[in-house]
């Protein structure tokens, strides 16, 4: 229970919760101890992720390929008329079997105030799947906004280092405000408002079906990210993290953070899409020797990728195996 409130006290807009060296298990207490009197010298270390060698692609690659290969089968179920995946990813039907996302169904719901029949069966297909998968999934292994998100994203990394450009964050809580906004102009416009500024559902369309005045939007949105703020939409706000995040808080599959082997060297949080969802691996931060990564995780992998030391992994909760 205290990791679905700590997940969804993130997923508002919360920051992780601090907790005082006083609370930590004594199995923690005994690994610091151990580190600080057996220190690992830089050399050494430096010696490890040479060994461990450049940052494994792994998870990446396979998150790449799933999120291509779903929004280019509903382009080929369309434009050959094979009807495997048809719609798009708003509303869909796979071999004839409605699906529709969460955060669509939300909104159409509170627009219309009922369900038709194939929106119920449609949401609860896609609910249960996404309370297997956990977290916010869908953002990073199918949203096809996203994989345009993380091209801009590289961009704008490149120009702040090159001090071109400066980062400008906003406070996370701004997309629980938009949140309620979208949801509130849904229900008294009877319009649902944000399917039309939607970023995720203007690229999924403008795959499927050609492209459109729309993705002028969508160029405006990520020439924002490039020049202005990291990963803007995602971050500050977009409903849809939110809504997958909630239903993934219950999911068996977690990223799971062992704090014996960490060196707190900060490598995972620097590629993170969601870094305060590892401010767990921060030296002293840590409560148990196994933390599971909150809910507000986009399960991308790249912080297991890039860890020298094996200290994150993907594991099925109950089960105890590892992926």
């Amino acid at each position: 229970m205290s990791y679905i409130i700590e997940s969804l006290k993130q997923l508002f807009g919360s920051a992780p919760t601090r907790h005082s060296k006083e609370t930590m298990s004594v199995e923690v207490k005994e690994v610091h101890l151990h580190k600080r009197q057996n220190p690992m010298s830089k050399e050494v270390f430096a010696q490890l992720k040479e060994e461990h060698g450049p940052a494994s692609t792994k998870w990446r690659n396979r998150r790449w390929a799933t999120l291509i290969a779903i929004n280019l089968l509903f382009v080929v179920s369309y434009y050959f008329d094979v009807q495997i995946l048809e719609g798009a990813l708003t509303a869909s039907r796979f071999v004839g079997f409605h699906m529709a996302d969460l955060n669509s169904a939300l909104q159409v719901t509170l627009a219309f105030k009922h369900m038709v029949l194939n929106l119920v069966i449609g949401t609860v297909t896609v609910f249960i799947l996404w309370v297997l998968l956990g977290g916010r999934t869908f953002c990073s292994w199918v949203c096809p906004y996203h994989l345009l998100s993380e091209l801009a994203e590289k961009i704008h990394v490149k120009l702040v280092e090159k001090k071109l450009i400066k980062n400008h964050p906003f406070d996370r809580r701004v997309r629980s405000v938009f949140y309620v906004i979208f949801a509130l102009l849904a229900l008294v416009s009877g319009y649902t408002v944000f399917e039309t500024i939607s970023v995720t559902g203007i690229v999924s369309r403008a795959l499927i079906y050609g492209p459109g005045v729309a993705l002028v939007w969508v160029g405006l949105v990520l020439l924002f990210e490039v020049f202005y703020s990291r990963r803007a939409w995602c971050r500050y706000v977009c409903p849809i993290g939110i809504t997958y995040g909630v239903v993934g808080s219950v999911s068996p599959l977690r990223v799971k953070y062992n704090i014996k082997d960490c060196h707190h060297e900060g490598d995972c949080r620097a590629v993170c899409l969601v870094p305060h969802v590892l401010d767990v691996t921060i030296k002293g931060r840590a409560q148990d020797v196994d933390v599971d990564i909150s809910a507000d995780c986009t399960r991308c992998g790249m912080c297991i990728d890039i860890c020298p030391t094996d200290s994150l992994k993907f594991e099925l909760k109950g089960l105890g195996k590892h992926l």
